[in-house]
């Protein structure tokens, strides 16, 4: 018998072991959702006067009218962003193209809404495995947004199959090189990535406004900061034919950048470094693990997705760049990152709800008179109790073992 069958498998745990440890991992952004959406509708309701003032008078009849109030608003607010179903199966049948597209408007403005949260938010979740705090994706992803219009612009007659490649590629380079300079910095002299992050931000909100000035960028006959129009054939295809319905495929390319980050991070050694100076760069030195390599790639790795976040909205519905194109999409992906824990899957997830949120806020407002502030009142609840996961506990008496997603989270100050 040889040694390596004398060494006994290791027992496999029970699957209702292994869902229960699961659903008490997630137990925390759950519920941190689910309160969010709880205080979210005692606003809805002090925000309406009227309803303030039957509460004083009647009750009952307030209590009833609170319910059907808090009801509608979320209601728009689903329908407003994930469609009507009925309404969908209604146009499908009827073939007819202006029925699809307002059937079909809700999902596809979530898509559009979703897909740059998908990569900044995977952007910011590999710097927290690593140890890192990358809170400069908003300035990688305005680079890659500026390297992408470059090169989509400055080829003609190159067909799609070449062009648009060519095209994602330079923005994920422009947003790594922009990241990579942060990981240089914090691996040959120790500057801290938080303060270097922030700097070049405000660098890349400067250096675009001075950029689209250019003969090279700017387009002809204007005198304001707009890029040229990006050729066709740097553009991504729409899934629909009503040029109403803007999701495209970049879509895809987001749910093919998260299952390539989850297999680098999980499935391959080069992964397993990067975790492992996340969680313990001292011990991951005595390993043998180059602690500065690691940093610099990993950082370079953030920007570059943090770049196709704007690379997807300049060859998306877009087509041209312009200052302030991005509402915040860098921000967001810190409160992306803790809601999905840091994993590629809950990425995905939480950048779906956080773009539904934004696709579904106009229409709640036009049905219902709620104003678009509730959103944003939702998504900073969300944030609160997911960075301060004590709390969540401490309303729901709950004890959660192992990690919560944060842990990374404060190690990238310190890292």
């Amino acid at each position: 018998m040889t040694a390596a069958a004398a060494v006994p498998a290791a027992p496999r745990r029970p699957l209702g072991d292994r869902v229960s440890d699961t659903l008490r991992s997630w137990a925390v952004p759950l519920l941190s959702v689910f309160t969010a959406f709880v205080i979210g509708a005692f606003v809805i309701i002090l925000s309406d006067p009227a309803l303030v003032a039957l509460w004083r008078s009647n009750p009952v009849a307030a209590f009833g009218q609170s319910i059907q109030s808090v009801l509608n608003a979320y209601g728009a607010l689903i329908t407003g962003a994930l469609g009507n179903p009925r309404q969908m199966i209604s146009a499908l049948t009827s073939g007819n193209q202006q029925q699809m597209v307002v059937a079909f408007s809700p999902i596809s403005e979530t898509i559009v809404q979703t897909t740059p949260l998908i990569f900044t938010g995977l952007a910011v979740a590999l710097g927290f495995r690593s140890g890192l705090f990358n809170i400069g994706a908003e300035g990688q992803l305005i680079v890659g947004a500026l390297a992408s219009t470059l090169v989509g612009f400055s080829f003609s007659g190159l067909p799609l199959f070449i062009h648009l490649p060519l095209a994602v590629a330079a923005g994920f380079v422009g947003g790594g090189l922009y990241g990579f300079i942060a990981g240089f910095l914090k691996a040959r002299t120790g500057a801290n990535e938080v303060v270097v992050t922030i700097m070049l931000n405000y660098i890349s909100y400067s250096l675009i406004y001075v950029v689209l000035r250019t003969s090279l960028f700017q387009r002809p006959g204007r005198q304001d900061p707009i890029s040229k129009f990006v050729s066709v054939a740097a553009q991504f295809p729409q899934f629909f034919s009503a040029p109403e319905l803007r999701a495209n495929w970049s879509f895809i390319l987001a749910l093919i950048a998260a299952a390539l980050v989850s297999v680098l991070l999980f499935r391959t050694t080069k992964g397993f470094e990067f975790r492992a100076v996340g969680l313990n760069p001292t011990a991951a030195r005595y390993a043998g693990m180059s602690i500065g390599s690691t940093i610099m790639l990993t950082m370079f790795l953030s920007g570059g997705l943090a770049g196709l976040a704007g690379t997807t909205y300049v060859l998306g519905p877009a087509g041209t760049l312009t200052p302030g194109f991005s509402p915040g999409w860098g921000f967001d992906a810190i409160a992306l990152a803790l809601l999905g824990r840091s994993r590629p899957l809950g990425v995905v997830l939480a950048a779906f709800l956080f773009g539904a949120l934004r696709a579904g806020a106009t229409p709640m407002q036009a049905q219902t008179g709620i104003p678009i502030d509730l959103v944003v009142v939702i998504q900073a609840l969300v944030i609160m109790f997911v960075a301060a996961p004590a709390l969540i506990r401490g309303i729901y008496r709950i004890k959660v073992e192992g990690a919560t997603g944060t842990e990374s989270f404060t190690r990238g100050w310190g890292a």
